[in-house]
Order: C-alpha cells, then sequence, then structure tokens
C-alpha cells in the first residue's frame, strides 16, 4: 500500500485519493502536479487493483510522457507492465493505425510534418492558380489547422462558410490541400485528431472499445487543448466517467496554437458532479516572486481563483532595470551574469527569457564579445532539420513508400541535371496513369519530352533506390542510412553546402543520432520497419531534441517565454517588459479584451519560472525592421507592488556605451586580462599560442566588399588565424553576421 498521507501534502493526497468519477486538479505553477499524477497512477494499479491497459494518461510533449513514464515505472512492482501514458497525437496515430482503412487510408499511411505541408500547399496553389501576394500560403495553412482543431472537414467547412465571399478560395484551397493528402495516403497532425474523432462517431463499435479499454483517463496541461481534444477526451470518457484533468487557467499561453481556455473554465458545466481540488503551495519559487506574480496575474477576470504560496523565504527583492537601448539593456544582463559567476554561481544557473526570438540578436553579440557560452533555444525539432527531412525522404522511399512529395524532396537532391520541367512531365504522366511520382519514374523511357541529362539522372536515382530496396532486407537499419549516404552522394552534398568544418560536422551528428535511435529501435522491436519508426518520430520527436554534445551544459539559456513554460531556473531574467514589446502592440490595439489576459498569463509563466532571483529588464529605445522605436515601461511592471520591488532607473547619460570591438585578436586579448569566465575552444587554443596557421591568407582584408556563392555580398568584420584555416567574420546584407574559415567559404572580393 502507497501511504499518500505521507507521501504528498494534504490537497495533493486528497487529488490522489479521489479516482472515481471526474475531478479537475487546478495545479498552480511549482506545486507538484506532475507528482500528484504519479501517485495517482500508482495508487490505482497498486491499491485498487486497477489493470495497467486500463489506464490512459495523456500529455503534449513527448518528455512530458516520457518523464511520467518512468517515474510510474519507478514505482511499480518490477516486470509489471507500464500503463498507456503518451501524447494526444502518439495515442491517435496507434488508433488510426488500427482502423485507418475504415475512413479510406491504409494502414501503412504516413505523417506529412510542417515541410510536407509547406510542400503540399505549394502544389495546390500551382494547380488553383492562386497568387501567394493576395493569400499568403502560410495564411491558408492556418486557416485550415484552425477548422481542423474545430472538427469541421472540407465538407463541414463550406457549409458552415456558404454564401461567405471571403473564404470562397479557402474552401477550394482546403478541398484540394485534403485531396492532396489523401493521394499520398497522408495525414497531417491535425488530420489525427480530427480523424480519431471522426471514427469514433461513424463507428460506435470502435468507440465503445476503446471506452472499455480505457476505463480511467487523465490529461495533463488540460487548459492547452484545443475543440477537437475535448471532443476526443469526451467520447472517450462518456463511459465511465472517470475522467481527471489537471491543468491551470492561469498558464492557458497556447490560443495561437487552438488551445481553447473555456475547456478548463467550464469543466465543472460540462461535468456538474466534478470534484475540484486546488494545488496552491508552491515548491519552486520564493514568496516574494510569487507575490509578484500573484499581484499581476489577479488583474485578469478570466480566471478561476487561486493563490500561490510558499514556505521557503521571502528571497531578495525583484530587481528592476530600465536601460537606454536594446544592446544596453543586453550588456547589463551579460555583465551582471558574469560578475555573479565569479562570486561562485554557474553560467548554467541563469536563464533569459525573452517575447520574440527577434530580441536574442543583442544577447548574442553581448555574450559573444564576452566569451562566455550561451545557447539560443529555438526549439527546433531534431526531425524538423534539413539534413533529416532530407535523410528520411530517401528511406521512406527505400522502403517502398509512393508518397509523392518524399519522390519530389530527393529526385534532385544532390544534383542529377533533372530539372522542374523534366519533374513536371513525369508527374503528368504519373497522374494519367495512375501511378506514384516514383513508379512514373521507372517508367522514364515511356515518357515523352524528357531531356537526355534529365533520363540520365531519373534513370540513376530509380536504380540506386530499387538497389539499395532490395538490399536492405538483409541489412541493419543504421547501415541502410549509411548506404544512403554513400550511394546519393549526400555526404558531398553536405561537404559543398557546409560553411565551415563546425557546420559539416553538425551536419554529420544529425545522421548519426538518427543512426543510433534506429539502432535502439531495433533493438527494442520485435518486427522493425522503417516506415513505422518513421510514422513514430515524425510524431513524438521533442521540440529541443538537440544533438550537440551535451557534456557541457553549463551555458546561460536564452529563449522565449513560450519556450520556458514547463522548465524552472534559478535565476531568471525577463528582457523586454515594455509596452509594444509585452504585451505586444497587436494585444494593446486587439478588439478582443482576452488578448491582453493571455499575455499576462504569459507574463505570469514567465515570472515563475524563478527559483531563487528575478531580475526584469526594459529599453527605452529599439530599432525594429531599420527603424528606432521609443517604449514605455510595461503596464505588467506597473501591477507589481513597489514594496517588492528593487528599482533602478539609471538616467539616460549614466548608461555605458555597447562597443563592439571589430579585431577578433582584440577580443580575445582584452578577455583573457579580464580573466572571463568561459572561453569557447577556439579561444582556449588561441591562448595557448594557435594564432598561427599554414594557411594561405585570403586576398580580402576587414573592412572589404565579399561575395558568398549562397548567402550573397556582405562586409568583411575580422580575419583571424586558427589552426587549419583563417576564421572570417562577415556581416551579410541578407543574413546578418556568419562565421566560416576561409577556405570552406571561398568569398570573393567585390
Amino acid at each position: 500500500m502507497i501511504d499518500l498521507d505521507k507521501e504528498l501534502n494534504p490537497q495533493q493526497a486528497d487529488a490522489a485519493k479521489t479516482t472515481e468519477g471526474p475531478v479537475l486538479i487546478l495545479a498552480g505553477a511549482g506545486s507538484g502536479k506532475t507528482r500528484t499524477i504519479v501517485y495517482r497512477i500508482s495508487h490505482l494499479i497498486e491499491d485498487l487493483r486497477v489493470d495497467p491497459w486500463n489506464i490512459l494518461a495523456l500529455t503534449f510533449t513527448n518528455k512530458a510522457a516520457k518523464e511520467m513514464k518512468d517515474r510510474v515505472g519507478s514505482m511499480l512492482p518490477e516486470g509489471m507492465k507500464a500503463p498507456n501514458i503518451s501524447t494526444f497525437h502518439s495515442t491517435c496515430l496507434r488508433i488510426m493505425f488500427s482502423h485507418a482503412d475504415k475512413l479510406g487510408y491504409t494502414s501503412s499511411f504516413e505523417i506529412a510534418d510542417a515541410a510536407d505541408q509547406k510542400a503540399v500547399m505549394r502544389e495546390v496553389y500551382k494547380k488553383l492558380n492562386i497568387d501567394t501576394k493576395l493569400i499568403p500560403e502560410k495564411r491558408a495553412a492556418r486557416e485550415i489547422s484552425e477548422a481542423k482543431d474545430s472538427l469541421k472537414d472540407p465538407e463541414k467547412y463550406a457549409q458552415d462558410n456558404f454564401g461567405d465571399f471571403s473564404k470562397k478560395q479557402f474552401i477550394d484551397i482546403y478541398r484540394e490541400y485534403q485531396a492532396h493528402l489523401m493521394h499520398n495516403n497522408s495525414m497531417d497532425f491535425d488530420d489525427l485528431i480530427m480523424n480519431t474523432v471522426k471514427l469514433f462517431k461513424k463507428y460506435p463499435d470502435v468507440l465503445e472499445s476503446y471506452q472499455e479499454k480505457f476505463k480511467y483517463i487523465m490529461v495533463d496541461e488540460y487548459q492547452d487543448t484545443n475543440t477537437a481534444q475535448f471532443e476526443f477526451i469526451r467520447l472517450l470518457a462518456d463511459k465511465y466517467k472517470n475522467l481527471c484533468v489537471v491543468g491551470d487557467d492561469d498558464q492557458s499561453i497556447y490560443k495561437f496554437r487552438g488551445a481553447d481556455i473555456r475547456n478548463i473554465l467550464d469543466f465543472e458545466e460540462h461535468y456538474p458532479t466534478a470534484k475540484v481540488v486546488k494545488l496552491e503551495e508552491n515548491y519552486r519559487s520564493t514568496s516574494n516572486i510569487l507575490a509578484a506574480a500573484n499581484e499581476v496575474i489577479a488583474n485578469n477576470s478570466e480566471r478561476k481563483s487561486k493563490e500561490l504560496w510558499t514556505k521557503t523565504p521571502e528571497g531578495s527583492k525583484i530587481r528592476f532595470r530600465q536601460l537606454d537601448t536594446a544592446s544596453g539593456e543586453a550588456a547589463f544582463i551579460a555583465d551582471d551574469i558574469r560578475k555573479r559567476v565569479e562570486e561562485g554561481a554557474k553560467l548554467g544557473d541563469f536563464a533569459i527569457l525573452i517575447r520574440t526570438n527577434i530580441q536574442s540578436k543583442e544577447f548574442e553579440d553581448a555574450f559573444r564579445v564576452r566569451r562566455m557560452d550561451y545557447e539560443i533555444v529555438k526549439g527546433l525539432r531534431f526531425w524538423d532539420t534539413k539534413v533529416i527531412k532530407d535523410v528520411s525522404a530517401y528511406l521512406l522511399t527505400v522502403a517502398g513508400g509512393s508518397n509523392d512529395m518524399r519522390t519530389n524532396r530527393i529526385i534532385n537532391l544532390p544534383k542529377r541535371g533533372i530539372g522542374a520541367s523534366s519533374v513536371d512531365k513525369v508527374a503528368a504522366f504519373a497522374a494519367e496513369n495512375g501511378l506514384s511520382l516514383f513508379d512514373a519514374c521507372c517508367r522514364v523511357d515511356e515518357i515523352p519530352g524528357v531531356s537526355g541529362k534529365a533520363l540520365a539522372g531519373i534513370k540513376s536515382f530509380t536504380e540506386m533506390i530499387l538497389s539499395i530496396r532490395e538490399e536492405s532486407k538483409s541489412m541493419k537499419l543504421s547501415e541502410v542510412v549509411k548506404r544512403i549516404i554513400s550511394d546519393s552522394g549526400y555526404d558531398q552534398y553536405m561537404l559543398m553546402e557546409s560553411d565551415s568544418t563546425e557546420k559539416y560536422a553538425e551536419m554529420k551528428d544529425y545522421i548519426n543520432k538518427l543512426k543510433e535511435a534506429l539502432d535502439s529501435y531495433e533493438e527494442e522491436t520485435d518486427e522493425p520497419d522503417l516506415i513505422d519508426f518513421m510514422r513514430q518520430n515524425g510524431v513524438e520527436g521533442s521540440t529541443i531534441d538537440k544533438v550537440t554534445d551535451d557534456s557541457n551544459t553549463d551555458r546561460v539559456m536564452v529563449m522565449t517565454m513560450h519556450n520556458a513554460k514547463g522548465l524552472e531556473f534559478p535565476n531568471v531574467y525577463v528582457s523586454g517588459m515594455e509596452q509594444g514589446i509585452f504585451p505586444g502592440f497587436g494585444s494593446i490595439m486587439s478588439d478582443d479584451p482576452m488578448a491582453i489576459e493571455e499575455e499576462r498569463r504569459l507574463c505570469y509563466v514567465a515570472l515563475t519560472r524563478a527559483e531563487k532571483t528575478l531580475t526584469l529588464t526594459s529599453s527605452r529605445q529599439r530599432m525594429i525592421n531599420g527603424e528606432r522605436r521609443f517604449y514605455a515601461i510595461s503596464q505588467f511592471m506597473k501591477e507589481i507592488p513597489d514594496e517588492l520591488l528593487d528599482m533602478n532607473v539609471q538616467p539616460k547619460k549614466a548608461e555605458k556605451k555597447e562597443r563592439v570591438i571589430p579585431e577578433a585578436r582584440k577580443i580575445a586579448r582584452a578577455a583573457f586580462e579580464e580573466k572571463p569566465v568561459a572561453f569557447s575552444a577556439g579561444f582556449k587554443n588561441a591562448k595557448a599560442g594557435a594564432f598561427s596557421t599554414s594557411a594561405p591568407k585570403p586576398d580580402y582584408e576587414v573592412g572589404d566588399r565579399v561575395r558568398h556563392f549562397k548567402m550573397g555580398e556582405g562586409t568583411v568584420k575580422s580575419i583571424v588565424p586558427g589552426g587549419r584555416d583563417y576564421e572570417v567574420t562577415v556581416e551579410f546584407d541578407s543574413v546578418g553576421i556568419k562565421k566560416m574559415f576561409a577556405g570552406f567559404a571561398k568569398l570573393k572580393k567585390i
């Protein structure tokens, strides 16, 4: 028996013990919600003897699901099967895998991710002859996603917008987009949930089988659910009503992704017999930080009443600093962190939260000049990187997939002399004969008008794929990757595409990590299948799944407030506390009063990421789109009582100007004299006397204008001798500042 009263606080124990009927757990930031869920699941299995397979726990990220699964597994007797703990998309994927044929798909359907969706949209626009300037592709994609989140297929969407001229082209786009996906036997992420709901409603016997399977359902981060997810949960729980949802309306910050805060606010209306348990004791932050967060969020009208509290000491006051410029703000934060590290802290103890990614540039400059280790977290998924997308397309084609999007991506990658007009001719032949694009390529001799060079390239491409396909039957999956890289010439392609040895090594690391994932999958799966592997990982790839070496995690993290949700750091800096930045002008000017409330919830999330110290900063002026703009202090700052703040708003003349030294040698020398906190590997070598190089010096100097074959024109900012080559820093007109080795860059002086 698990002693819940001993392991949990009274409110957590109450939530864990309430297992029958609907339950709403309002879990404030840092209140131990995951611990509560884990003990509730363990209590169901060990104490109440509920079979693990009758329990379903849903969350939004694979990382959260894995953490929950590991913690539950550690509490269960050895050898006992863990309950079903996964993301919404993974759960719906498994359901559709068993029943896709009922909706017109085959069991080998693929997942169309963001890149695939863009490719489909381009084809749709081309077919319908739609001007992207009049209707941007992103706008149409967002309209379709919102329709699917609201459970509207193309026909329902057309019915609801009948007679609305402004929606006519969206109706046509949606129909053609969905037809294109069906032709390729593909579903996008929104389809997975919408189609599962459609399946349940169309086939009551299928629904009942899953209702019997999942008698106890738990949903984490319930405030982030949309209409489709809500309906999916409602249908599954409709028979036994043993539904426990956990969330915090004050942390609902994903409206732009379709999240509907009404789902959690109206839970008791949907389930009148629901029991509500509030988790308000915070185990993360000091009382001063919590007091500030409570004061800010109390200004929202659409929320359930609760107030975080803690037994921890008051802690230091919340610092507020207003600087004159954005670069000055970044310099202040960088210097402040360096000072605190010199006093004994670690770089990894600090996080800088920004409202938008555009704010990261000043921090990159400030940390680079000071030679401090940092990481800009922008949420790029491992599975969304170009190199992995390319290799995945090869793998799925080798596996026998008939997806035209995959074939179209790799048919001329690396270049094989196959032009767009030749591909169009093959595609037309495929459409006329009911073939996939790859199958049409295999019959290229029958297609008139394909040029000799393209003909040879297509034959070479298909012969390579068919050869690897045949031999892959007796190969490990990771060896298939190795063979693809070798036979396709992709390794040479990566070398040519890389503008530095570091970039090339990074791309190789991505491929090595893919091989490792394939090896693990093969070891853990009775009947390994490439399509199954790619489909699962396309759904479950982590949003911060880094391929870099994490042995050195001692670096400052810079990330958006949205990316920071669910994380915590000892010391947090919230940058950009200005009216027009945070909250943004869009929410300030919006006709929807709830827009500001969502921004305030985001502020609440940002403040409650801090454990020990919290520093808020703002800038009087910023350069936005080449224009200097002046900003007042954020209204959110005014919602924090003065007695909680340590304010030091510097006069303009007191601010030290941020200066960027053009020569890297001078930067390094100054950094060494200051005994810096951390150096990059290159400058550590420089300190040991590795500035000399045997490579020929470039024929351009600092200040010269140069041209790069891919990035265009720019100005040379520095040239530094390294161990093997000269490292050149160029500020390009189109893509900003880039560092590269001269031998790789092949810059031409203008």
